[in-house]
């Protein structure tokens, strides 16, 4: 395989909403660029991209596929990425790593919400998107119509390359406005045959001609001064204006393709090749270090590893960019991460399962490498000399979380390996052994992205699990201010334990004065602040701990176990057993004996003293509130407000975008638990949502006692 350099490779994120045909265009691209001989299908589960066992059960795609393809001299790398919402982390993987974005649409649905949701991530990474018709020939596809939604949804950016003659199950032909050429197919597809615009659609191209060459012209002095003399650009000059466009993402080319006939697939490879911004046109990436990291081969060999699959037979495959210098077989290399050393000892590129040795490997390009010691997902490989490092992916909050649990206690250990190993082929599964609620915890994006995660462990690992209903992190906190005194005494043999503290809680709120003054029954309770501790809490919050002690009545080297004992309850709440917080403590008297005082004795007489003071503060639960962002379809909003007003929430907001609606609300966590299988039912599976943590906030009466009697029954189950 021919070496390419820089400047003459691309790579390409293929996104599109499950059912686009992503997988069947890939064939397609993979058999017209001659990678693959025969093109599969995925009902024969034959294909390039979708060969996991998972994939193949489902019939979804869950991984993203690296392959590439050669055509006119130019290496098009292409990343095909899931289409479903429940993946996005392979998306934003492949966004990050690429310089360009084709969204496939389906034709007989046009945008649906996960074009809107791939085209947020193309907007918040500045990456140029070309859309792509696919599916012409299906009975209920109007491309006209299709046309239009991108026009209502992403603006006048939206400009047609081609347009179908018709579209159904006779589709075979259409007109090329740039190259103002129609193009037909046989009934097997692959080569054009390409001929002259018929007279009768003569206007029509020449109206959208003149659009295309106003658009491309807009993003060039020279092209928009050349416009205006003759009204029209060559061939190269229309390229130009079109790479530009995309580039400052003025310009959103619409093309069309029938990928299960194989017909437009050559054509868009070629527009890919000629008109689709190198590597080396696009902003340059940073480093940690805040500096800018240039594309250049003749710079220092830097390598990012944005992506592991564990293959059976072989175990982890790696897959890098290039991001500075000449990676060649046998090089060895430094982990800036992992502080290790590494030895390249072969070099791939990817189609799929398949992987084709190569020597060589230059600034830009995309390839993988096998048997590597020690590299996660997201490691740089330096060669001596240079310590770059990248970060540059950040993934989406978690939507779904489960406790899950092997069958087999005994297979606990095994389990976490497997979790973790699977972690590194996709970091959107988040894996979290909750010392807070005793439970191991995965978070992910949707219900099916950890059904298909159960699905592995079961079927790839052998490990049978069970997912539960995780258990809420609530906080808990006082309203009132109250006092009490401890005495803890014990008298064995030897020496005793002895050890009395009074002390005083109250709401902690930042900015509130040092106390000086408290009455509890007309007595009234002087405090100095002798001491001060402020301890900000790593479940969020604050403990205030003063020492107000006069008089020597405690030594202040008791006062560290006191404050010992206090945090030992606040870990444990006396209410549900949940993490304390914002409270401020005051001790202000107690009692030593000169013989039997000790350190255990003040942090028990602490703790408990602490404990009757709480109960008798006004305590209250606190429960974790997610802000939530739900992007749906006009005809489903009056359904989707009224389920989130029955899961006690409370609407902030709404407004339109991009063809969508968007609904604010503020939403209890323990509503959240199913919402995403429930929005996907109320909707067909045409809205999607975003969540994250907003803050701690009470909850009502009646769920609070039903909490506590949930808790004392466990606690009596349990003794």
């Amino acid at each position: 395989m021919k070496i390419y350099q820089t400047n003459e490779i691309k790579n390409i994120a293929l996104l599109g909403n499950h059912g686009s045909g992503k997988t069947t265009l890939t064939e397609a691209l993979l058999y017209e660029s001659g990678v693959i001989k025969r093109r599969g299908s995925v009902e024969s589960k034959n294909t390039v991209s979708d060969y996991f066992p998972v994939e193949q059960e489902y019939g979804y795609s869950v991984f993203s596929t690296v392959f590439h393809c050669e055509w006119n001299n130019k290496k098009l790398n292409i990343i095909d990425c899931p289409g479903s919402d429940d993946f996005v982390g392979a998306a934003i993987t492949a966004l990050n790593v690429t310089d360009a974005a084709v969204l496939l649409l389906n034709g007989q649905y046009g945008p649906e919400v996960g074009t809107q949701n791939h085209f947020r991530y193309t907007e918040r990474l500045n990456k140029p998107v070309i859309f792509l018709v696919n599916q012409l020939d299906n009975d209920k596809c109007d491309y006209d119509q299709v046309l239009e939604q991108l026009k209502t949804s992403y603006g006048p950016g939206i400009v047609p390359i081609q347009y179908p003659l018709q579209t159904g199950p006779d589709f075979h032909e259409l007109i090329d406005v740039l190259l103002m050429k129609k193009y037909s197919w046989k009934p097997e597809g692959g080569a054009p045959i390409i001929e002259e615009i018929p007279a009768s659609e003569m206007e029509k191209a020449t109206a959208w001609h003149k659009t295309l060459v106003e658009a491309a012209a807009e993003h060039d002095e020279s092209l928009m001064e050349k416009f205006f003399e003759s009204e029209e650009l060559t061939e190269d000059e229309l390229r130009e204006g079109i790479r530009k466009g995309l580039i400052s993402r003025g310009m959103f080319p619409v093309f069309c393709v029938c990928a299960k006939k194989d017909m437009g697939v050559r054509r868009l490879m070629e527009f890919l090749g000629n008109v689709v911004p190198f590597v080396s046109d696009m902003p340059l990436v940073t480093n940690t270090k805040g500096e800018a990291v240039a594309p250049d081969s003749n710079g220092p060999t830097s390598l990012y590893f944005f992506k592991t699959g564990i293959e059976p037979h072989i175990g982890g495959v790696q897959y890098f960019k290039v991001m500075s210098g000449t990676i060649k077989e046998g090089a060895d290399l430094e982990n800036t991460d992992r502080s290790s050393k590494e030895r390249i000892a072969q070099l791939f590129v990817c189609a799929g399962a398949t992987r084709i040795p190569v020597p060589e490997l230059h600034a830009g390009d995309i390839g993988c490498t096998v048997k590597l010691k020690d590299v996660k997902t997201g490691n740089t490989l330096n060669e001596k000399g240079c310590n770059y490092q990248f970060d540059f992916i950040k993934y989406p909050n978690s939507k779904y979380s489960r406790a899950i649990k092997p069958t087999n206690e005994a297979d606990m250990e095994k389990m976490m390996m497997a979790l973790n190993k699977m972690r590194e082929e996709d970091p959107t599964w988040v894996v979290e052994q909750s010392k807070e609620l005793r439970q191991t915890i995965v978070h992910g994006q949707g219900e099916f992205h950890l059904r298909t995660l159960k699905w592995r462990l079961e079927n790839n690992e052998s490990i049978s699990a069970e997912y539960v209903e995780p258990r809420i992190p609530y906080r808990e906190t006082i309203t009132k201010i109250a006092r009490a005194d401890y005495r803890h005494k014990k008298q064995s043999g030897g020496a005793g334990q002895f050890g009395e503290v009074h002390l005083i809680v109250e709401p902690y709120a930042e900015g509130m004065p040092d106390p000086t003054l408290y009455k509890f029954n007309g007595q009234e309770f002087k405090t100095a602040v002798k001491n001060k501790e402020e301890i900000p809490l790593e479940w969020g919050g604050k403990l205030i701990f003063i020492n107000s002690v006069v008089g020597g009545a405690i030594d202040s080297r008791f006062m560290p176990a006191i404050l010992k004992g206090i945090m030992s309850r606040m870990e444990q709440g006396p209410l549900t057993g949940s993490y304390a917080r914002d409270v401020r403590v005051i001790v202000y008297d107690g009692k030593m004996h000169p013989v039997d005082s000790n350190e255990i004795s003040f942090m028990l007489a602490g703790r408990h003293a602490f404990s009757n003071a709480f109960k008798n503060a006004g305590p209250k639960i606190l429960e974790p509130i997610y802000d939530v962002e739900v992007f749906v379809p006009n005809e489903y909003m009056g359904d989707v407000m009224g389920d989130l007003q029955g899961r006690r929430g409370m609407i902030m907001g709404m407004s339109s975008e991009k063809g969508y609606q968007k609904l604010v609300a503020k939403v209890p966590l323990k509503e959240m638990s199913s919402y995403s299988t429930s929005l996907s039912s109320l909707t067909g599976g045409r809205a999607s949502f975003t969540m994250k943590f907003s803050s701690y906030e009470l909850v009502p009466g009646e769920i609070q006692d039903h909490l506590i009697k949930e808790f004392e029954a466990q606690e009596e189950k349990e003794e």
